[in-house]
């Protein structure tokens, strides 16, 4: 079932997750962190990221709202997830870089929290249909 989830999940992921790069965040990361940006994405570390991060969301969030059979596990445990992994990166950042800007640390978490709530979600309310 843990891959069944992931396969579902990558996708959604990737489609919510770009909306936001794309549409969204350009602007404001290259506004607040254009000074730190590389010109060039480093493909590998990203894929990389993509792939643990949709692996943990599955183990931690969307398998046990599975089991649960619980929409209501999958929306709060993903928006915690979301604000657990995302508060790693950017509290750290906050805490050691110089010039760190504190509205990123801001709303990043705030997406965090949206963007693993939404893919927990999708990905719950997809697997209830077919499964």
């Amino acid at each position: 079932m843990f891959i069944k989830l992931f396969i579902i999940a990558l996708p959604v992921f990737f489609v919510i997750d770009m909306f936001w790069l794309v549409l969204v965040a350009r602007k404001f990361y290259k506004e607040h962190l254009g000074f730190l940006m590389r010109t060039d994405v480093n493909w590998f570390a990203a894929v990389l990221f993509y792939l643990i991060f949709i692996a943990g969301l599955v183990a931690f969030v969307i398998f046990p709202a599975v089991e649960k059979q619980s929409l209501k596990h999958a929306l709060l445990a993903g928006a915690f997830f979301g604000l657990v992994t995302y508060a790693t990166y950017d509290l750290t950042n906050l805490a050691t870089l110089r010039d760190w800007p504190l509205i990123v640390t801001v709303v990043d978490l705030a997406w965090g929290m949206v963007l693993s709530a939404s893919i927990s979600l999708v990905t719950y309310l997809i697997w209830s249909r077919v499964a």
